[in-house]
């Protein structure tokens, strides 16, 4: 069985696609899986599909998901179902191997991906960065209807996509790809005006590509956002670039974009 959330729900058996169609199944089918190898409490399982207005007998609708999801797995050609998707005292636990999950795999390979960028391999952490970026079809159950549980799971997963991207994109700096990353830093800097890791990216990436005034623009909007919405100054961090920029200062030229922040 394979199950991916990092875009459109997707669950396979062998080669067969038996994703359940209708919302609530969807909905406990994610829950499950985002919680593989736990037991998720048949109290938790109403409160995700129902939240406060549950139907009149919660408990058996849950039952019938379970047993429909079963049965579907069973025919076809997963005999394993029962097994797998096992009745606790307390509520279900669903199991799936470490291939199994599109989100186990794409944290293997985010972790490995960070790993490489401590230990000073920007080449081989761009590659495991990116593959895990790769996993990724789409926002977090994009098509999954989702309650406060999985609402808080999505928010997570794609904040941890963010911080992937900022990482990869930290190794290909660090490789003097500056002009390969300009484009996608302006998207993301537009996406998220506030965010002062990724327009430090974009100022140091600009300034790079010969684009000083550009990279100087970039920080007086990004301080302007942050005066205006929140009452506050950039981080010493941006400020830190944003004067090397103005400086001219050659520490900026070096492949690693963190020797001016330092």
């Amino acid at each position: 069985m394979r199950v991916s959330v990092l875009g459109p729900l997707e669950v396979e058996e062998g080669n067969r696609d038996i994703t359940p169609s209708a919302g609530k199944p969807r909905q406990l089918v994610a829950l499950l899986a985002l919680h593989a190898g736990e037991v998720v409490p048949l109290r938790g399982i109403v409160e995700e599909l129902w939240g406060a207005r549950p139907p009149g007998n919660p408990v058996q609708s849950v039952q019938t998901y379970v047993l429909n999801l079963r049965r579907t797995v069973d025919a076809a050609g997963g005999s394993w179902a029962r097994a797998r998707l096992t009745t606790r005292h307390t509520g279900y636990q669903l199991d799936l191997g470490p291939d199994e999950l599109d989100v186990r795999r794409y944290e293997r390979l985010a972790g490995a991906g960070r790993w490489a960028l401590d230990q000073g391999d920007p080449e081989r952490a761009s590659v495991l960065l990116a593959s895990a970026l790769d996993v990724w079809r789409g926002p977090a159950l994009v098509d999954v209807p989702v309650g406060g549980l999985l609402a808080g799971k999505a928010r997570r997963l794609d904040e941890s996509r963010l911080g992937v991207l900022e990482a990869r994109i930290d190794a290909d700096l660090r490789l003097g790809r500056h002009r390969r990353v300009l484009g996608e830093l302006s998207e993301l800097n537009a996406r998220y005006p506030m965010h002062e890791a990724v327009c430090a990216q974009y100022m140091t990436a600009l300034y790079r590509s010969g684009r000083k005034w550009q990279a100087l623009e970039a920080f007086r909007a990004l301080r302007g956002a942050l005066v205006d919405e929140l009452g506050l100054e950039p981080s010493r961090r941006v400020r830190r670039v944003h004067q090397a920029i103005l400086n001219s200062d050659p520490a900026l030229d070096a492949f690693d974009e963190r020797a001016a922040t330092a």
